[in-house]
């Protein structure tokens, strides 16, 4: 796996590590601006890592582990993830990541290349004799005035535009993935996954939502609108090998399982009767012989009584199998085993069986069909019992071949909702980066449909912030004002790091861009409000409206991103002292 050994990041043309003070400590320190190079070269070192994943025409990274397995991706968050990194500094970078993808799903590349390039420009400032104080205070300065620019100027609310935008924002997350040639398709697919899992919000949701999206939430919380939740969750997605990507399908209200009838006497098909839905037993317990417990001793005088044992223990796995059938169940899916002898019984009664099913899988499908996943089937008087109400409902359920091998299909889930989106490629890499770029759009549409609120991609955010926070930094009469410059240019990393991977002229087209927001917010002609919606078009290497061309993606994103990035460059700028202790083999 790759790695970057501690001592890679030490050796920089002005470092020069101080002296040990073992009379003191056991160890080693570093202090000043030893550190903060250190740390700064260590946080760039992780960026340009993924800085060439950014954007639609981003490159893809091969990760290759001790073992030899192979991960092609080019998503910030896994490939970071997949890294050993040992610097501590560099390691803040990578929780950052991990941070932006718990919270959004989307944009882990671009918070870590912010990150770092604040950073950059931070060491830069102190070089210069400015103090690390006032650095920090200028950032949060930075950030409190972008944060409120974006939700007064560039947030466009959901409701007054329509439908098409959830598309658009799905289309904007993926199109950097290997979904990018199929995004209509997977577009569509995404948005009716999310939509289809669609609850009435608590009290707690609705205020979660109201302290994420500003502006758009706080109109819908006074028109006492009613809000919903998407939980993603409830949305299985299943990967099967074989045929086109564009083959992949969702079953909407449905559930599939990676599980197959346990014997060929079962019935490939189970649905309703006389209206009463099919019931589905879900179990966490095995469905074997019962034998006796370890330690457990029979003095047996009688050779006779050897078979009443035997006889006793059969009776007793029948009862167990004949209380579930009892209870109305048609479907019997258990995580653990089922001998022979207990699917004798199933094939008998005509019900589905299936064993060693996925746990996580089951409880899913518990949510979904409105059931419970039974851990045993004692009660509290220490006698076996079957309950009826854990039992999940749907209309069918149906054995389907799916590829190499069959899967079950559930059909009309009673429960909360619930879907399954089945993937279909042509290897397993293609799969897994198909399922992490899929899980990208579903978190963003999420977001946009909780939130309401959405920006223009493309640059076009960054490159407005950048020239209102430079006519910002005019108004402030402090030293202040340089810092709050640098983070101006430090934002315009994000559009020039998306021309250089499109292989354009990045200062051009940086240029052209600043001249259009610049032009937009100064000018008194109304006409010249949409400037503000100006981003770059890498395929063709010009500028045009973004909201109009459909690059959007959600206002919260944007926004914690930026929050994420900013406090990550002030954790580490604020370090100033570095002691690393050795322990009773060398240096730890």
């Amino acid at each position: 796996s790759l790695f970057f050994p501690l001592s890679s990041f030490q050796t920089h043309r002005y470092h020069r590590p101080s002296k040990t003070t073992r009379q003191f400590i056991n160890g080693q320190r570093e202090t000043g601006q030893d550190v903060r190079i250190g740390n700064v070269t260590a946080a760039l070192a992780v960026a340009n890592i993924v800085k060439s994943s950014l954007g639609p025409v981003g490159l893809d990274k091969m990760l290759v582990d001790d073992i030899g397995d192979v991960l092609i991706t080019n998503d910030g968050a896994t490939i970071l993830k997949s890294l050993e990194v040992e610097h501590p500094a560099a390691r803040v970078l990578v929780d950052l990541a991990n941070l932006q993808d718990q919270e959004v799903g989307d944009g882990t590349t671009s918070v870590v290349i912010i990150a770092a390039e604040l950073l950059r420009r931070g060491n830069d400032l102190v070089k210069n004799r400015i103090h690390p104080t006032t650095i920090i205070s200028g950032y949060r300065a930075a950030l409190k005035a972008a944060v409120a620019y974006i939700k007064r100027e560039m947030v466009v609310n959901i409701a007054e535009l329509g439908e098409e935008h959830l598309v658009n924002a799905a289309k904007t997350s993926m199109s950097s993935k290997i979904l990018g040639k199929e995004e209509d398709f997977f577009a569509k697919l995404a948005v009716n996954a999310v939509k289809s899992v669609k609850m009435t919000a608590t009290a707690a949701d609705v205020a979660g939502y109201e302290a994420m999206g500003g502006t758009a939430a706080d109109a819908m919380a006074k028109s006492g609108k009613e809000r919903y939740k998407y939980p993603l969750s409830a949305i299985h997605i299943l990967k099967a090998h074989g045929k086109s990507s564009l083959e992949s399908h969702l079953i909407d209200g449905g559930f599939a399982i990676n599980a197959m009838r346990a014997a060929q006497g079962m019935p490939t098909f189970v649905e309703g009767q006389d209206g009463q839905p099919v019931k589905i037993a879900m179990l966490d317990i095995n469905l074997q012989r019962h034998r006796m417990g370890m330690g457990v001793q029979i003095i047996v005088k009688d050779p006779a009584e050897i078979e009443n044992i035997k006889k006793r223990e059969m009776d007793i796995t029948k009862e167990r199998i004949r209380k579930i059938i009892d209870a109305g169940a048609r479907v019997v899916l258990t995580t653990k085993g089922v001998d022979d002898l207990c699917l004798k019984y199933f094939v008998e009664a005509g019900i589905i069986c299936a064993r060693r099913c996925n746990r996580e899988d089951l409880k899913r499908l518990a949510k979904a069909s409105g059931g419970r996943v039974v851990t045993t089937m004692a009660d509290m008087e220490g006698n076996e019992a079957f309950d009826a109400d854990c039992l999940g409902s749907c209309d069918s359920v149906r054995e389907v071949r799916i590829g190499d091998g069959e899967m079950l299909y559930v059909y009309g889930c009673k429960g909360h909702g619930a879907s399954t989106i089945v993937l279909r490629g042509a290897n397993e890499y293609m799969l897994d980066e198909m399922d992490r770029a899929l899980h990208d759009s579903l978190c963003v549409v999420k977001r946009m449909l909780e939130s309401n609120t959405l920006v223009p991609g493309g640059g076009a955010a960054e490159a407005a912030l950048s020239v209102y926070l430079e006519d910002y930094a005019h108004t402030i009469q402090t030293r202040e004002q340089l810092v709050i410059q640098e983070y101006a240019d430090a934002l315009l990393v994000i559009p020039k790091t998306l021309s250089v991977n499109a292989a354009k002229d990045a200062s051009e087209l940086v240029a052209k861009l600043r001249s259009m927001h610049a032009k937009g917010q100064h000018s008194e002609d109304s006409n010249d409000d949409d400037l503000k919606f100006m981003g770059l078009d890498l395929v063709n290497g010009t500028i045009r409206n973004n909201l109009l061309a459909g690059v959007v993606e959600p206002a919260i994103s944007k926004i914690k991103s930026l929050r994420f990035a900013t406090e990550a460059a002030i954790t580490i700028l604020r370090i100033d002292d570095r002691i690393t202790l050795y322990d009773t083999k060398g240096l730890a």
